[in-house]
C-alpha cells in the first residue's frame, strides 16, 4: 500500500468512493453525491489552506482517501482539525483506513495542529469507524442523538477526539 498526497487526477476515483458512501452509507450526512467539479473544489480549498489530503493506493488503484479540515471556522479553533476517512468498498477490512488515519495524524501534527476531532455519523452502523478511531488513540467524547435523517431513519453523531503532539499542554 502506498500513502501519498492527493493529485488532481485522483478526483474521479475520490468522487466514486464518496458517492458510494453518500448513496449507500451513513458515514456522510449528505443526501446527494457531489460531482467531480465539486469534489475538486473541496479538495483544492483544503490543500490551498495547508490541510493534509492523502490517498491510499493498493494494487495500482485508489483504495481510499483521508483529509483534515477545519473543525470550526472561528479563529480560536485554528489548531483543531476534523478528520474524514473514506475507503473504497472493495478495499474494506484490508487496513486502508488504519494506514490513512495514522498518516493523517502524522501529517496534521507536522502541520502544527494540536487536536483532531472525528465526527462519525450513525452510532449503530459505523462501529468499524468508531473502533478504528479508538485504536488510533481517539477518546469517545459524546453522542449527539438523532441529529441526521437519512435512509428513512434518524441517525446519531458520535464525537471522538485525539490529542496531536503537545496538545493543550503549551501555547501555540
Amino acid at each position: 500500500m502506498l500513502i501519498r498526497p492527493v493529485k488532481s487526477t485522483d478526483i474521479p476515483a475520490i468522487t466514486r468512493i464518496y458517492a458510494d458512501a453518500v448513496t449507500h452509507g451513513t458515514a456522510s450526512f449528505e443526501l446527494e453525491a457531489p460531482d467531480d467539479a465539486e469534489m475538486a473544489r473541496r479538495m483544492s480549498e483544503l490543500v490551498a489552506k495547508g490541510f493534509p489530503y492523502l490517498i491510499a493506493e493498493m494494487d495500482g488503484a485508489l483504495a481510499g482517501y483521508a483529509y483534515a479540515g477545519p473543525f470550526r471556522t472561528r479563529p480560536a479553533y485554528r489548531l483543531t482539525v476534523e478528520n474524514s476517512v473514506y475507503v473504497a468498498p472493495q478495499a474494506h477490512r484490508r487496513g486502508v483506513g488504519r494506514a490513512l488515519l495514522a498518516a493523517l495524524i502524522d501529517a496534521s501534527e507536522k502541520a502544527g495542529h494540536r487536536q483532531m476531532i472525528a465526527v462519525i455519523g450513525d452510532s449503530t452502523r459505523q462501529q468499524a469507524s468508531i473502533a478504528l478511531h479508538a485504536d488510533a488513540g481517539f477518546k469517545h467524547i459524546g453522542i449527539l442523538p438523532d441529529t441526521g435523517f437519512k435512509h428513512g431513519r434518524w441517525l446519531d453523531t458520535v464525537l471522538m477526539q485525539r490529542t496531536i503532539g503537545s496538545g493543550g499542554t503549551r501555547e501555540p
